[in-house]
């Protein structure tokens, strides 16, 4: 969210102020183009705490509804952590949300959004989200859209809340594929004569069974029409859930270098099947969002995160065929 434009450097003061109108511009900077964003500040006094980060986001507007402490399962499974903190969170504001997904249903694979706390050797507390290019790129929301700009302003300043003498950091890298989502999308005929409620409970509990004992955890689970939608009293859908779904084996190597991945994790996978539809729509935004992003090149890193890619989708192709 972070903008830098340097103006040309302004040479030869002296010169008359009609010499310098008439004088052509120099071209600026071009700007860095990040989907992830670093908001630091010096925590050598612990008064910032994972709790605390929550308590603000809450207080400003965005729910937490897990802020799952990794450190804890990473030392039991893996005897070791990287960061003296470390934290997964989810975080949402369901007015918002809902006007999103309302005009761009896709919107349901960053609900919730996530974000990675982590407080690192040198004292320094540190949170990242995605940037509003990051959110608008994946689920092609344009970034002008009044809400999502709202979105991206509300997070803001609930990192600035939270930590009031922070700062984001300039990260040493671009995206490198600025126009490609590498969102993973399928679809899935339904039964129009079967009732939705025994169809939907029968697909997550298959979902659930083949992919737990493969690793994967569901840290978080949201059903919009009861969470959202009813509210608004909103009712276009049959269903529209969302799963959080997280990988021990995954996040703990690429956190080692990459601790700004919890921008993207957990990962968010979306299904839903509107009234007027035949179809169930599903996805998850692809681990090369990861990979692109965070400039991600160690082959401990993204070995994981294509193994656990491969595994959802093998799953999902088997359960929809």
């Amino acid at each position: 969210m972070k903008r830098l434009y340097t103006l040309a450097t302004i040479a030869f003061i002296a010169l008359s102020v009609i010499a310098c109108n008439s004088a052509p511009k120099m071209p600026g900077k071009p700007k860095n183009i990040q989907d992830v964003q670093v908001f630091t500040t010096s925590n050598k006094d612990g008064k910032i705490t994972t709790k605390s980060i929550e308590s603000t986001f809450d207080a400003i507007g965005l729910n937490v509804p897990g802020n799952n402490d990794m450190n804890k399962p990473f030392k039991a499974r893996f005897g070791k952590v990287h960061y003296k903190v470390y934290n997964l969170a989810m975080f949402i504001n369901s007015d918002l949300t809902f006007n999103l997904i309302k005009k761009y249903p896709r919107f349901g694979a960053l609900t919730p959004l996530t974000m990675s706390i982590w407080e690192d050797q040198e004292g320094n507390m540190n949170i990242a989200t995605l940037t509003i290019n990051g959110i608008a790129r994946t689920t092609g929301i344009p970034t002008d859209d009044s809400d999502l700009v709202a979105y991206a302003a509300l997070i803001k300043k609930a990192l600035k809340s939270a930590m009031p003498n922070g700062h984001f950091k300039d990260l040493p890298y671009n995206v490198k594929f600025p126009k490609k989502s590498f969102a993973i999308d399928m679809t899935m005929e339904v039964d129009k004569n079967a009732p939705m409620e025994d169809f939907i409970e029968d697909f997550e509990a298959e979902f659930e069974g083949e992919l737990e004992p493969l690793g994967f955890l569901f840290p978080n689970y949201t059903n919009l029409q009861e969470e959202i939608f009813n509210d608004h009293d909103y009712h276009e859908y049959d269903f529209y859930r969302t799963y959080s779904i997280c990988k021990f084996d995954v996040i703990f190597p690429v956190s080692k270098l990459h601790p700004e991945a919890g921008a993207w994790a957990p990962c968010s996978f979306y299904f839903y099947k509107k009234k007027s539809e035949t179809k169930m729509h599903m996805g998850f935004l692809g681990v090369d969002n990861w990979i692109n992003t965070l400039d991600i090149k160690d082959k401990e890193s993204i070995q994981p995160l294509k193994e656990a890619e491969g595994m959802i989708i093998k799953t999902l192709r088997e359960m929809t065929e």
